[in-house]
Parts: structure tokens; sequence; C-alpha cells
């Protein structure tokens, strides 16, 4: 294989295994404030043995994004060096940000989040945990700042130094704002707090098949589900102002969302199928005029096919085709499952239902998956630019790479990563296990008399009085 073949693969792999990580950070963010602002509010001692098992499963999943994200960092240098010339000027402000703004917010609280229960007072716990929160959130946002950046570039010139092109940024707000950041910021955000619910939705499913610390369970998987219902919800309305985005800036990533070859008015919107690549068919199952109606409105919109392109300007159309639809149906599945839920939740015979419990202690990989699918299609929808309409990814990588190199290098990193990966579910299957700790309420004065006049009674039996 080629060295850019081995390079992308390497850098997939490696960007493919962090970002199993952050989503759960993200998501176990927001609900650590959600459980500690009801804690905080209604002095029940439930809510903080909530909150101090979730922290626990919180700080297992952080480590590992911080440690599996450094990685990234670097290959940028060492197997795309070409590529880091080229966008070196406008990366650096959003890595920096993201640095200075989020790393720090994050990792200055989290000491307070994990060790500061008993030395601070609950309100500074309570601004701690949402600091970290915001900092999880944050370090998505400068990341996805950068990469949207790649996606639809603006505010930026080319210049030339030492012989080689590369982009520097004429107005930093607008880099940073770009018209891609905001609805690609949301829908990951959004995805992170469904991943983050669906893994407390599992370990308390588990529970409750378990018969063991039911209240518990029962609160902690309440609340995860309202989460993941109302994100649910949302996250196609943000899905459909990415894709109006898309259609402007990237016509024919949509077109490879979309299978479609010929520019046409009353597009169809695809749900289901093969592309036929090679004859430039789709073979699908689609709602006559629906892509036309949802990007303008209009059912004679008129939108572009890929054949309004170079061929060499296509992605690999089924994979895209086939990982964006996959994403979208696992989307509808979480409004279903989670509303279905909610309903008998109101009904009082959710946990009766031991088919769905054992259903949510699996379905906590379903959205790993969809996130995992829907970068993938974005990222492989951009091809064959790793800078839109000014990079061609075979013009970004290192030159004076060696293919042993890579492929030795990859299989290191896959054997540490595998043996990460088996830390982490050690770990948490470890915490899930031991189970929340017992809380110790504290007794009122009355019951503190009562032991100490009991105490005072029997120390005088002793000493003969």
């Amino acid at each position: 294989m080629s060295i850019e073949v081995l390079s992308r693969m390497q850098f997939a792999f490696t960007a493919m295994f962090h970002y199993i990580f952050p989503p759960f950070s993200i998501g176990l963010g927001l609900l650590l404030v959600i459980f500690e602002s009801i804690y905080i509010w209604t002095k029940d001692p439930l809510y903080e043995k909530i909150t101090k098992f979730w922290i626990k499963i919180f700080a297992a999943n952080f480590s590992l994004g911080v440690a599996t994200g450094i990685v990234l960092e670097f290959e940028f240098g060492t197997n795309w060096s070409r590529y880091s010339r080229f966008v070196g000027d406008v990366f650096g402000s959003p890595l920096a940000a993201e640095g200075i703004f989020a790393f720090f917010l994050e990792s200055g609280f989290l000491a307070i989040l994990l060790f500061g229960w008993d030395r601070v007072k609950p309100r500074v716990h309570w601004f701690s945990t949402l600091m970290v929160a915001l900092g999880s959130m944050m370090s998505a946002f400068w990341i996805i700042v950068a990469n949207s950046w790649q996606q639809t570039p603006v505010a930026y010139k080319i210049v030339q130094a030492n012989g080689a092109s590369r982009a520097v940024i004429t107005d930093f707000w607008q880099v940073v704002f770009n018209p891609s950041t905001m609805p690609r910021f949301l829908h990951a955000v959004v995805g992170s707090y469904i991943q983050g619910s669906f893994l407390v939705i599992s370990i308390s499913a588990y529970y409750l098949l378990k018969n063991k610390h039911l209240e518990f369970a029962k609160k902690s998987i309440f609340i995860a589900l309202t989460v993941a219902g109302l994100s649910s919800v949302i996250q196609p309305l943000i899905g459909h102002w990415h894709a109006v985005i898309v259609a402007e800036h990237q016509p024919a990533k949509l077109a490879a969302f979309e299978g479609l070859f010929e520019s046409r008015k009353y597009a169809p919107l695809s749900l289901v199928g093969w592309v036929d690549v090679k004859n430039e068919k789709s073979y699908v199952l689609s709602i006559p005029s629906g892509l036309s109606l949802l990007l303008s409105g209009k059912s004679d919109h008129y939108v572009k096919g890929l054949k309004d392109f170079p061929k060499s300007d296509w992605p690999s159309i089924n994979q895209v085709f086939q990982s964006y639809h996959l994403m979208v149906a696992l989307g509808m599945l979480f409004v279903l499952v989670s509303f279905i839920s909610l309903y008998w939740h109101y009904k009082k015979i959710l946990y009766q239902k031991r088919w769905l419990m054992k259903f949510y202690v699996f379905s906590v990989v379903l959205p790993v998956i969809a996130n995992q699918a829907g970068w993938f299609s974005a990222e492989r929808g951009r091809q064959p630019w790793i800078v839109q309409g000014l990079l061609r990814t075979a013009e970004g990588f290192s030159p004076n790479l060696q293919s042993y190199e890579i492929i030795i290098s990859l299989v290191l990193f896959a054997l540490t990563y595998l043996l990460l990966l088996f830390s982490w579910i050690y770990i948490l299957n470890k915490e899930i296990q031991h189970g929340p700790e017992h809380i110790h309420t504290i007794p009122s004065h009355d019951t503190e008399k009562k032991f100490l006049d009991a105490a005072i009674d029997l120390k005088k039996e002793k000493h003969g009085f």
C-alpha cells in the first residue's frame, strides 16, 4: 500500500478510537451537573450517591480521552507534514485556544470534582462540576472549529514561503465561526449527550436486572432517558441545518449522502438502498421530492448530482451513503426508544419489561456507532480534499516516510490501544460491580443525645456506678 493510504489508515484508526471517549465525557458531564443540581436543591442523599458514583465513571473515561487525543496532534507532524505546513497558521489559533480555554478549565476543576466532595462546600463542588462539563464542551468546540475550516475554508489568503504554499488567517473570528462550525459543533455535542445518556441507561438497566441498587437505578435511568429523548428530538433539526450548509458549500458530499448522480429538480430523499458506482445508478427506497423540500421548502428546488463534478472529485460514494444512512437510522431509533420508554415510565410499567432492560444493557454501543458513522461520512465525504477545494489528501502526507515505519507504528498503536480498551472495560466493570457507595445520613440532635446517654449509662455500668 502507498504511504498516503497507510497514513490515512493510521490516522483513521487512532482518531476513531479516541472518539469513543470524548462523547461519553461530554454526555456524562451534563448528567453530572443535573444530578448534583438536584442534590443541591433537594438535599436528598440518594442524589449524593448517584452523583458520586457517576463521577467515578466519568473519571475512568476522561483519562482515556486525554491520553488518546494527544497522539493525534503528533501525527499531524509525523505523517502529515505538508498538510501541517499548509494549515499550521490557521490551526495554531484554535488548537492553542483549546489548550488555554478548555483543557486548563477541565484540569483546573477536575481535582475538586474528583477529590473535593468532603473538602469544599457543596455549591463550590457543584460549580467545579459545571466547569468541567463546560470545559469538555469547549474542548470539542475548538477542535471542531479547526476541522470545520477544512470543510468550509474562509477568511484566509494563500502565501508562498520557502517554495511551499500555506494558508494565513485574515480574520480570526470568521475562521472561528466559519459556515459549518456551529451546526457541526451542536450536532457533535447533542450526539454526545445521547451517547453519555445511554451509558447511564445501560449500567442502570444492569442493576435493575440484577435487582440491585433499585432506587439508584430508577432515578438514574429516568433522568438519562429524559436527556436522551430531548437530545434525540433536537438532533434531526440540527442535522437538517447542517445538511443545508453542506448543500451550499459541499454539494458533492451531499450528492454522495443521497446517492444522487443526476442533477435534478424534485430530488428524492433516500431512506435505504445501495449505490452502484460503476454503472452510476442508485437502488434506493426514497421519498419523492423529499430532498428538495428539506433543502428549500420547495419541491422543485434544483439539487446538484455527482455528474456535475469531475470523477476525480468524487468521494467513496457507497461508503459515504451507507454510513450516513446508518447514522440517520440509529438517530430515529433513539427517538422511538426514548419516548416509548418515557411513556411506559409514566404508566409505571417500564421496569417490568425485562426484555427492554436487556436491550438497554447492550444499547450503549448504538450511539457510539452512530457518532462514529456520522464522523466517517463527514470526513470520507470530503475526500479527495483534505482542505476543501484547496489541498488534496494526496498532497498532504509526509514525503520522507517509509511504508514499514507506518506499518510498525500502526501495529504498536493497535496493541497499545487494545490494552487501553481492556483496561478501560476492566475499570468500568470493577466500578459497576462495586456499585454506588452507601451514604451515611447525619443523625439528628435527638438521636445524638440518645446515643450519648446510652454510652454514658454503659460506661457507668462498666465502672460499677
